[in-house]
């Protein structure tokens, strides 16, 4: 079978095969410190190849000689041990939030490094207002740090479409084919923060970046549906240790899915989508608490802790409401597991036991468990956390392009 450089459309090149080559080594040493005689071992390259490989990437800044390696049963002298470099490129993540703004930074070994968060109420705030805020959020974070930025990723609780980074739909926040990412680089222009407007940005649907948060993170197998539930409801849908996104990129609107089909009507235009029964707006209305503001969540956790009626009466058609739509899921996809995420995963003790009943009365024909449903131990971090990692995994996965897409950079040069 011959091998193709995906980059050209046509057979695998010497640069194409170089690149492929650099993140096999890489990979290889993302898992733990290396010696380059076991890189060679375990990735079938020779010894001459590994050591112009590492030099590369030492070059680039991605890997650091961390001492002598461990020993490893071989006779001889140890060899110096290779790790990913803590003070190398990093990954910078940014979250639009119903009530929040938040920024973080993740470096190459997958830790948090920096971020900064904003309450504020973002519904129905014009986009050029909600993006002018982040990018200073995003500019105080960067001069933070000592660390450079490879990229940029935003978690929005809406719908994304392809490469170009538009908000189709965020009904939570009242934005319809909103240009997310070129207007978060003219934000950044004029925060000051050029820099960082000249970075690759890229844009997913919140409920995405958890879901990949918690596969990277939370331990979990390669095969789960992932709800993520805060002002809004969503789901990530991994399969086969990849996230499925669907023919147009909108694939996990658990929230749009009905639950009872002559109920109210949603925002979306729908009647008895999971929203109206398990989204904010609803369960802070059930608890007689419409209107809060802040860190509702903590404060239904408070007043359910507290043995308050209306509260748990209300958490309870959360639960039930959810054990239905994951019922569909379950029987549509079979996944191993299901993961309460989001702000819920805080809600979990009041939550998870009628999404049981609800799952257990529905599941009949089928194999389940009610250990295959858990709790995130991720929560409201997975988006934030999702995003910023995803961009220091990419590099991993390629430090070729990672490198000229450096150099072009260093130049100047535009769109990258």
């Amino acid at each position: 079978m011959r091998e193709t450089d995906s980059r050209r459309g046509g057979p695998a090149g010497q640069q194409g095969m170089r690149w492929a080559n650099l993140g096999l080594v890489l990979g290889e040493i993302a898992s733990g410190p290396r010696s380059r005689a076991e890189v060679a071992a375990a990735t079938g390259l020779t010894r001459t190849a590994v050591s112009s490989l590492v030099d590369e990437l030492l070059t680039a800044g991605l890997l650091t000689e961390s001492g002598p390696a461990v020993p490893s049963g071989r006779v001889g002298r140890p060899g110096t041990a290779l790790a990913l470099n803590p003070e190398g490129p990093c990954g910078l993540g940014a979250e639009i939030g119903v009530e929040h703004l938040a920024v973080c930074l993740v470096d190459l070994r997958g830790e948090v490094r920096g971020g900064q968060r904003m309450e504020i109420c973002n519904r129905d705030r014009e986009s050029a207002a909600v993006l002018a805020d982040l990018a200073e959020l995003l500019r105080a974070t960067a001069d933070g740090t000592a660390l450079r930025p490879a990229g940029l990723r935003l978690a929005v609780p809406g719908l994304v479409g392809g490469a170009d980074g538009i908000v189709e739909r965020a009904a939570n926040l009242g934005w319809t084919g909103v240009p997310a990412v070129a207007e978060l680089r003219l934000a950044l222009r004029a925060a000051g923060a050029g820099e960082l407007a000249g970075l690759p940005i890229e844009a997913d649907n919140e409920a995405n970046l958890g879901g990949l948060a918690e596969l990277w993170f939370g331990g979990r197998c390669g095969d789960f549906v992932h709800l993520s539930a805060e002002a809004g409801i969503g789901a990530a849908i991994v399969l086969g240790g990849r996230l499925l996104s669907g023919a147009r990129g909108f694939a996990g609107e658990l929230g749009h899915v009905p639950v009872r089909p002559d109920g109210p009507k949603c925002a979306c235009g729908a009647r008895g989508c999971l929203e109206q029964y398990a989204g904010q707006a609803a369960v802070l209305r059930a608890a007689g608490l419409d209107g809060v503001r802040g860190d509702w969540v903590a404060l239904l956790a408070e007043r359910a802790a507290a043995g308050d009626p209306a509260v748990l009466t209300a958490l309870t058609v959360v639960g039930s409401a959810l054990g239905i739509a994951a019922a569909g899921a379950v029987n549509l996809l079979d996944p191993a597991e299901l993961v309460l995420g989001g702000g819920y995963a805080e809600l979990a003790r009041w939550l998870l036991p009628p999404m049981r009943a609800e799952l257990a009365n529905r599941l009949t024909v089928r194999p389940w468990s009610d250990d295959w449903l858990a709790a995130s131990g991720l929560g409201r971090r997975g988006p934030l956390l999702g995003a910023a990692a995803g961009v220091v995994r990419a590099i991993i996965a390629d430090p070729g392009r990672f490198a000229t897409e450096s150099a072009w950079q260093a130049i100047g040069a535009p769109g990258l």
